[in-house]
């Protein structure tokens, strides 16, 4: 005699409804737009972190790179994902640039360092540092963690040499953190020229 297994009714939504919920939440952090919180004008959290420039692991102090001039921190989800791996090319392609500006970049994410160490030879092409923060605890005090996940979300900051917040950008998209941050970076140099700018009184008049 054969026997047939026929599956109750409602099974099959049940098993879905697990999938869907995923589905439905990975929709909601890959497309609602992510919020910078620290307004301009704040000061930012200091932090040193475990970094990597071509391969070379190091020491990265927030404290130590505004000494030599503003910074561009920039926060992004994982390396070697297509939207990161992207934004890291645009960086390093407009390297010249931030340097001309007098200004350092460094990436962070949650990755571990041998990760980081690869991102930054194959996508950053050596040309700028990528820091570690396993825990997401640079990212917390930046408010650009994504929720409920240990990722940062797509944030950068243009940071002032005295410590303050000039800039603030968010958005899922890569497209648009390297001409945003050159653009506040120079709008900041061209105010500072205009602050250091001194009006001498006219000299007496020749007879």
């Amino acid at each position: 005699m054969r026997y047939f297994y026929r599956r109750p009714r409602g099974a099959l939504p049940g098993l879905c409804l697990p999938l869907v919920g995923l589905m439905a939440f990975a929709a909601f952090i890959c497309f609602s737009p992510a919020h910078a919180a620290l307004p301009v004008g704040s000061q930012a959290p200091l932090f040193d972190a475990q970094a990597t420039r071509n391969g070379s692991e190091f020491s990265f102090r927030l404290a130590d790179a505004l000494r030599q001039g503003p910074v561009v921190l920039y926060f992004y989800p994982a390396a070697f994902t297509r939207g990161c791996t992207i934004e890291a090319h645009d960086f390093a392609d407009a390297m010249d640039q931030y340097k001309a500006l007098g200004a350092t970049v460094i990436g962070v994410s949650t990755d571990d360092m041998p990760t980081l160490d690869r991102f930054s030879v194959s996508e950053g092409h050596g040309r700028f540092p990528v820091a570690a923060d396993p825990h997401g605890e640079i990212a917390r005090k930046y408010d650009s963690r994504l929720p409920l996940l240990n990722r940062a979300s797509r944030t950068s900051y243009v940071i002032a040499p005295d410590g303050k917040v000039i800039y603030a950008y968010s958005a899922l998209s890569p497209s648009g953190h390297v001409s945003r941050t050159l653009d506040a970076l120079r709008q900041w140099q061209a105010a500072q020229g205009r602050a250091t700018r001194v009006s001498l009184p006219a000299g007496p008049t020749a007879p």
